[in-house]
This record gives C-alpha cells, structure tokens and sequence, in this order.
C-alpha cells in the first residue's frame, strides 16, 4: 500500500510539473506573437495620420526609378541652361531694339541661308533656325531674309543669281526686256518715290552647315567671277538637205524609194477596177522601207525626253576658270561679312548613342550658335585669315588650308554615306568636291567674330553680375 501512495503522488507531481510548463510555454508565444503584430501595423504615428506603411521598392523597381529618373533630370537640366544660355545671348544685344531708326531708312536685313542636310529634308533645318537662330535675332529687333534650298546646288544657284542681279541693276549684261524690268524694279521704284533709303552699314549673312557653307562660297565666286549672262551653247551644224545623202548597206536608197512610190501610185487604180471587195491594205512598200528609221528617231526623242533634266541651268562660269576670269568692276571691297553656324545631323541606328548625347547636351550648340550670331547682330568682324589659294590640279593645295576652307569641316564626317557617292548626270556635286578659292574674293571676305569686351560683358549678364532692363524700366 506504501509503495501505491508513493507511485500515485510521484505521477501528480510529474502532471502539475507539465501543466506549469505548458502555460508557460502558451504565454511566452502569446507574448512574442504581441510585439510581431505591432510591428506588422507600422508606426503607430503614421497610422493616425491615415499615411501608409512606408515601404522600400524591390530591385527591379529601383532600377526603373534609377534609369528613368537620372535621365528625366539630365533633360530638365539641359532645357534649363539652355533657355539660360538664349536670355544670356538675346539680353546682351537686345539694346539694339531701342535705338531710333530714321523714319526713310529701312532696318538692317541679314541673310539667312539654308539648306537641307544630306540626307534629310529641310524641315530640320528650319527647326534649327527656329530654336537657336531666331530668338536672338528678334531680341535685337531685326529683319532677315531666307534663302532656302531642298537640294544639293539651289544655294549655289540663288546665291549667285542675286549678284547677278545686282550686277544688272547696275548696268551690266544685256538689258532687261521693259516688262520684265519693270517686275524685277517694282519695289525699288517705290522706295525711291517715297524716298525711302537702304541701310548703310554692314548687312551680314549667316549660313547654316557645312554643305550650305560650300554652296555659299561657290555662288560668291560664280556670281562676282562670270559673267552676268550665261553663255549661249555651242552650235551644232545640221546637215544641209541639199548635201548628198550616204547610202547605208541594209536600207533602201532614195532612188529605189522614189520607183517604188510611183508604182504604188498606179498599183491601187488598178486593183480598184479589177477586185470589187476585197479588203485593202493601206501599207506600202515605201512606208515599210522608211519606218525603221522614223521608229529609231522617236525612240531617241521619247528617251531624250525621259531623261531627268538638271534643276537649275549650268553655271556660268567653272572653278577651273577662276584664275582667267575678270571680276566685276562693282564688286564690294567687303564681300559679306559671313558666319558659318554650327548645324550638328547625324543619322543612323549606330549612331543612336551620339544622338542621345547631343540631346542631352544642347545647351553646347544653343552657346556656339548664340555667339555666332550676337556676333553677326554686332557687326564686329574680322578678315579671313589665308594661307594659300588653290586651284584644281595645283600641288600648293596640300601646303595649306584657308580658313574659309576649314569653316565646319567637322561636320563632314557626320554626313551620311550616300553623299559621297558618284552623282547622276542631272545632279550637283558641290558638297563632295574640294572648295576651290580666289584670291580676289577670299581678300574681300570678312567673318563675324565678338569682340573680347562683348564677351566679357556677356559673362557678366550670365552670372548675374549685370542686369538688363527693357526701355520702359529703365526710364520708371
């Protein structure tokens, strides 16, 4: 009996011993399960503001934001300093607006040439004018005019037929017919009735890109350099159609032609008195000896005419004629002045990374292209510095570059590949070829170029050092 009581008591002990351990164990889960909970819900701060559990995105997430975000911000800085940099150009000349123009005197024009790109169209070209180019010149109030082309020679050809013209307004050449000299001088004739005068002073031109560059040059020197009518084309002697013909072997002479048509002429009498119905046939011997030679005569016009024909007339004068040709006795002693502006096109899917870098750099090209025209709005300019004139087939060419030569050559490189390839007969190869000079028009040209006081003044207005004021502030 001794030995049960123990047994049973040991077994109660043992029974409480784990129901202890038990409730220990349940309250030790319940209490660490507590604080997991509170942790899940946030902080407790935010929660009664009703913000959400704030949360670190995931790696492909944070890669999205990175990517997206580092080049959302390149292109709003970019755009910012490059609105900056156009205050900055159209704030340092924009005192020219202000100052009083006599009321007979027409403003100050510049010339603005442009050109499609190779490759592309001129809608490029225009935009680049309109971003860069015209806030500047309608800071300093001034007037310009286009001169556009859409393919390669169009600026060569108008830019010389403006000297031309000039040339012939000033009496040289052969005169104008009354009505077309009353078209051509309608605006001139009413601005000398009402007395109204040009500018006198530096004009200017701006040429956009490298390929303009090159035509510019080309249509000075062919304008000032040829002559002011274009010259008539060679004669051809036609054979007289009293000369003796030579017979050719194969085909009937003029003799057998001659006997054949006075048959045919008696032969249908006679079959139209003996037969009473039958159908006739219209042709003869004679139209069948002649019609080998009438068909290969409207073959070579039908391919005469399908031919594509040149957009524009020869011309005048050739670089290789330069050195013989005589100028014209009213050519300026300055020939412009000229700026080359920076016109940067590249294409192609290789390319895509320059591209995406000269997006995300414009603010560079909108600082080059604003100097050059402050420049051009200035007037202060400067001779081209030569080193040597050359000449097609002149081995001094390789001694030296002129520096109207090495205007934009850099943009050569960016041109697409198609460019230099052979041209067709019909077209124009003044991009591909070397730019031949004059030394009587290289002497007389001039380039834009700002002073070292205009660009001191310039950094000043950038960094904030000088302000500008329109007229109106100014004199409240």
């Amino acid at each position: 009996m001794s030995e049960k009581a123990g047994t049973s008591a040991a077994e109660n002990a043992a029974g409480a011993s784990s129901a202890s351990s038990a409730s220990n164990a349940t309250n030790g889960s319940s209490s660490t399960a507590a604080p997991k909970g509170a942790a899940n819900q946030g902080n407790p701060a935010f929660r009664m503001m009703g913000l959400p559990r704030l949360r670190l995105p995931s790696r492909n997430w944070s890669i999205f934001f990175t990517i997206t975000g580092s080049f959302a911000g390149a292109v709003i800085y970019d755009k910012w300093q490059t609105r900056r940099i156009r205050e900055k150009w159209s704030n340092l000349v924009s005192h020219i607006a202000d100052e009083t123009l006599p009321t007979h005197t027409m403003p100050r024009k510049l010339t603005v040439y442009l050109a499609a790109p190779p490759g592309d169209g001129l809608r490029v070209a225009r935009e680049h004018f309109h971003n860069y180019i015209k806030p500047v010149l309608v800071a300093a109030a001034m007037d310009w005019d286009v001169v556009e082309g859409r393919k390669e020679g169009d600026v060569r050809f108008k830019t010389a037929d403006r000297i031309r013209k000039k040339r012939r307004r000033n009496g040289e050449g052969e005169q104008l017919q009354q009505e077309e000299a009353d078209k051509a001088l309608t605006v001139e004739s009413l601005r000398e009735k009402s007395g109204t005068v040009d500018w006198d002073g530096v004009a200017g031109d701006l040429i956009v890109g490298r390929n303009t560059w090159k035509e510019y040059v080309r249509g000075l020197h062919e304008g000032w350099l040829g002559p002011v009518d274009a010259p008539k084309p060679p004669v051809v002697e036609q054979p007289s159609e009293f000369e003796p013909t030579v017979h050719s072997p194969g085909h009937a002479s003029l003799g057998d032609v001659a006997v054949k048509a006075a048959a045919n002429t008696v032969a249908p009498s006679e079959t139209d008195s003996s037969s009473t119905g039958g159908p006739k046939d219209d042709a003869s011997p004679a139209s069948d000896d002649a019609s080998p030679d009438d068909k290969s005569k409207e073959d070579q016009k039908e391919k005469e005419e399908e031919k594509p024909k040149p957009r524009h007339p020869p011309p005048h004068i050739q670089p290789s004629e330069y050195s013989s040709a005589t100028p014209s006795r009213h050519i300026p002693e300055l020939v412009g002045p000229s700026v080359g502006v920076r016109f940067p096109h590249i294409l192609g899917f290789r390319n895509t990374p320059i591209r995406i870098y000269r997006f995300l750099t414009r603010r560079h090209l909108a600082d080059s292209v604003g100097q050059d025209i402050a420049a051009a709005v200035l007037a202060s300019h400067r001779p081209f510095s030569s080193d040597s004139t050359s000449y097609p087939g002149d081995d001094s060419n390789a001694a030296g570059r002129s520096e109207q030569s090495e205007v934009l050559l850099h943009e050569e490189k960016d041109w697409w590949k198609t460019t230099f390839q052979p041209r067709k007969e019909h077209e124009e190869s003044v991009w591909i070829e070397d730019m031949v000079l004059d030394e009587r028009i290289a002497n007389r040209m001039r380039v834009f170029q700002l002073t070292a006081e205009d660009e001191d003044r310039a950094k000043r207005i950038s960094d904030g050092r000088e302000k500008v004021f329109a007229k109106d502030e100014s004199e409240s």
